[in-house]
C-alpha cells in the first residue's frame, strides 16, 4: 500500500483526484462508502468514511495526500517509485505522511472484520502543505452531520510518540508601493525597496524581543514565538527609484500567544510611522497585505480522553510539543479532541532521499492492532 500511494505524484501544485479515485475505489470493494469534498475547480478532494457503525462518533485517523516538489533536490532514487534499502523505505512522502495513511487503509479489511463498537473514521485531506488549505472543507462538512468524530489522531510523523501541542502559523505577502524616477533624483520618488525593509527590521525586532522577553514554553525545542522574513523581491535596476516591492513573512506563536495581534502591530507601524512620509510625495503610495496561509496551534489537555487512548495505543507514559504545524489545530477549533501520532520523523520530511525507517511502519501496525482491541470492547 505504501508503494502504491507513494506512485501517485500528489505534489500540491498538481491534483490528487488520481489517489483519492484509488482510495475510494479500494474502500468501495470493501463495501465502504466514501464522501468527497471537493477544492473550487474540482481538480483537488478530500475523502471521508466510516467503518464500523456509523450511529455514534468514533475515532478519526487523519492524514494528508498532498507532498511537497522534488524539483531542484538530488535524489538518488526515482522519489515516486519506493527503494528499500537498509531496513528503509525511500520515496516522497514516506516519512511525510502517506505512511500512515497506507497502514490505516491497509488494516480496513481488519477493522471490518472486527465487531467494532466504535466506529473508525478516515479523513484524507489535500493541500496541507501549502498552508491546510483542503481540511477546512472537510470540517465544514462534518460539522453538518448529525454523528461526527468523538476523537481525531493526525498521523504527521512523530516517531510514534504522541503530541498535544504545536505552534501556529500566520503568513502573509507585503506589497509595497511606491514612485519610480531617476536615481539621481531619488527625493522626488518613493523607494519601495527601503520602505519594505523598514517594515523588515521592524519584524525583526520583535523576533529579537519575543526572544528576549517571551512567552516561553520549555516543551519546544524552539521555546517562543519566531517572526521570519522568506522572501523578498524588488526593483529593476540600480539608478531607477524602485516603484514596487514585496515578502513575504511569517509568525510561528506558542498557542498561548496571538498572532493576529503581532500582525497588527506591523501593519500600525507601517501605515502610521512610514506610509505617511510615502504619501506626502506621492498619495497613491502606501502598503498592501495578502493573506497567504494560517492555522491555529494546538493545546489538547493532557487529561483529554484522546490523549489517554493513544498513550494506550502506543505504550508511551509521556507526551510531547513539536515546533512545526499540522491539521490538528483546525480540528481542535471545530471541536473535535486531537493528537498527533504517527510513523517517520519530520527530519526526513521535504529533504532529497526522504525515508522511512521499517521498524516505525511496524510500530504503527501495532498501534493499528491495538486500536482493532480498545474499539471491538468498549
Amino acid at each position: 500500500m505504501i508503494e502504491q500511494l507513494i506512485a501517485f505524484d500528489t505534489t500540491s501544485h498538481k491534483s490528487n483526484l488520481e489517489l483519492i479515485a484509488f482510495v475510494r475505489d479500494y474502500l468501495g470493494e470493501l463495501g465502504v462508502d466514501c464522501e468527497l469534498t471537493y477544492d473550487d475547480d474540482r481538480r483537488k478532494a478530500n475523502l471521508y468514511a466510516t467503518l464500523g457503525p456509523s450511529d455514534r462518533g468514533g475515532i478519526a485517523l487523519s492524514g494528508h495526500t498532498d507532498v511537497v516538489p522534488v524539483e531542484g533536490q538530488d535524489w538518488s532514487s526515482d522519489p515516486f517509485a519506493v527503494t528499500e534499502k537498509a531496513g528503509r523505505l525511500y520515496g516522497r512522502g514516506t516519512s511525510d505522511m502517506k505512511s500512515f495513511i497506507a497502514v490505516a487503509l491497509s488494516y480496513a479489511p481488519h477493522f471490518l472484520a472486527a465487531d467494532l463498537k466504535t466506529p473508525i473514521h478516515y479523513c484524507f485531506s489535500f493541500d496541507e502543505e501549502v498552508g491546510c488549505l483542503g481540511v477546512p472543507r472537510l470540517l465544514k462538512a462534518l460539522a453538518q452531520k448529525p454523528v461526527r468524530p468523538r476523537a481525531c489522531i493526525v498521523g504527521e510523523p512523530t516517531d510514534m510518540k504522541v503530541v498535544t501541542a504545536h505552534k501556529g502559523m500566520l503568513s502573509l505577502v507585503c506589497h509595497v508601493r511606491g514612485l519610480e524616477c531617476h536615481s539621481s533624483l531619488a527625493p522626488q520618488g518613493v523607494n519601495a525597496v527601503q520602505a519594505a525593509a523598514r517594515v523588515i527590521t521592524k519584524l525583526e525586532d520583535m523576533a529579537r524581543r519575543k526572544a528576549a522577553e517571551g512567552p516561553f514554553d520549555p516543551g519546544y525545542e524552539v521555546p517562543y514565538t519566531t517572526i521570519h522574513t522568506g522572501v523578498v523581491q524588488g526593483g529593476t535596476a540600480l539608478n531607477i527609484v524602485p516603484k514596487d516591492c514585496h515578502f513575504l513573512f511569517e509568525f510561528r506563536s506558542l498557542p498561548e500567544d496571538d498572532g493576529e495581534a503581532l500582525l497588527a502591530e506591523v501593519k500600525r507601524y507601517a501605515h502610521e510611522e512610514i506610509e505617511p512620509g510615502m504619501k506626502a510625495v506621492a498619495p497613491e503610495t502606501g502598503f498592501a497585505w495578502e493573506p497567504r496561509s494560517s492555522f491555529p496551534g494546538l493545546q489538547t489537555p493532557e487529561d483529554a480522553e484522546v490523549v489517554a487512548l493513544t498513550k494506550a495505543l502506543t505504550g508511551a507514559n509521556t507526551t510531547g510539543k513539536v515546533p512545526y504545524g499540522t491539521e490538528a489545530g483546525l480540528f481542535q477549533e471545530s471541536g473535535i479532541p486531537v493528537v498527533v501520532c504517527g510513523p517517520g520523523n519530520i527530519a526526513q520530511a521535504h529533504k532529497p532521499d526522504e525515508f522511512i525507517d521499517l521498524e516505525q511502519v511496524a510500530l504503527c501496525e501495532r498501534f493499528m492492532e491495538r486500536l482493532i482491541e480498545r474499539t471491538t470492547r468498549e
